[in-house]
């Protein structure tokens, strides 16, 4: 975390929250383009069907970035190139997991699971600095994960330690490093335009490579990208959902401590809910699948709420810069 006066920590944490918004919208937007992989090549495996649906946005975002900052490339020191590598590696591998581990496991245990990294960054920068979070820490935690678990419908009864159970568990600790990494203090003088471009790069180059050694055959490879629909919903993932919302959170998380960064991110299920209750009806005429829209309930009120509060308690006393 770097030292920002008022007005730019709060600039910070709305433009946070803006990035969970765009993320927010991703999920009906990746749910309808994997259905319409799946229509399309529907004897693709699961690994496939995960990489073709996260790979291609990273490689037209790098090639933007590539485009528009480019010239930066020649002059980035070893710092950056370090910190984009560390990103694109932990973005990557995190987002594997996740992405795989919700065709085995149901949507709302994923949402619970994946949240976990809101209890790990604190215990993590707890063991750090060798004493205990204040409690502001451990009531919005706790908050953030009861209001997940009520958005998702989570029933602890229903739980099983299954493949996506595990999966799910391993990418929390990837996105975990994710936000830790971008606030390390050596990365505190980076510029972070060509250090997302590194970022971008590294993720399109492992999917794709992913994603040539795991498809039936190559020309599955091509198949989708012939699909308009397809194509259109993977080029706004790429500008809207991946692009814009990451450059947000490299630029501006910096600006507060990873613990608050981490809970800030929770409030991603809030928006996701809310663009379920409408976009998958359009998108399913659009492309062609079943994917119905969810209808309103408590929970999402509930839920929404819990977050919502959890955020203004870690807020009315801001916590000191994570040693990190």
């Amino acid at each position: 975390m770097i030292t920002v006066s008022p007005s730019r920590r709060r600039q910070a944490l709305m433009m946070l929250v803006l990035a969970t918004l765009f993320w927010g919208l991703s999920f009906p937007l990746i749910k309808a383009t994997a259905l319409t992989h799946q229509r399309l090549l529907p004897a693709d495996s699961t690994w496939f069907v995960t990489a073709w649906s996260v790979g291609p946005r990273f490689l037209i975002a790098a090639v933007l970035m590539l485009i528009f900052q480019g010239k930066l490339l020649p002059t980035m020191v070893w710092s950056e190139w370090k910190q984009g590598l560390g990103l694109g590696l932990f973005a990557a591998t995190g987002m594997l997991f996740q992405t795989d581990g919700l065709q085995f496991t149901a949507a709302s245990t994923s949402a619970f699971l994946t949240q976990f990294y809101a209890i790990l960054i604190p215990i993590f920068v707890a063991m750090k600095a060798r004493r205990l979070p204040p409690w502001t820490v451990w009531l919005s935690s706790s908050l953030v994960l009861v209001g997940v678990a009520v958005l998702g419908h989570f029933n602890v009864r229903t739980l099983r330690f299954g493949r996506g159970e595990f999966e799910t568990l391993v990418s929390s600790v990837f996105f975990m490093g994710q936000i830790l990494w971008l606030e390390r203090k050596q990365f505190s003088g980076n510029r972070m335009l060509p250090v997302t471009l590194v970022m971008f790069a590294v993720e399109a180059v492992f999917f794709l490579v992913f994603g040539f050694f795991t498809a039936a055959q190559p020309g599955d490879l091509l198949a989708t990208w012939q699909s308009p629909p397809w194509l259109i919903s993977t080029v706004i993932l790429s500008l809207a959902c991946t692009m814009t919302p990451l450059l947000i959170m490299n630029i501006f998380q910096p600006r507060i401590t990873a613990t608050e960064a981490g809970l800030i991110y929770c409030v991603e299920p809030i928006f996701g809910s809310t663009f379920a209750l409408f976009l998958p009806a359009l998108l399913s005429a659009w492309c062609q699948v079943q994917y119905a829209n969810e209808t309103p309930t408590a929970n999402l009120l509930i839920g929404g709420g819990l977050i919502t509060t959890a955020n203004v308690i870690i807020q009315l006393k801001p916590l000191p810069p994570d040693p990190v």
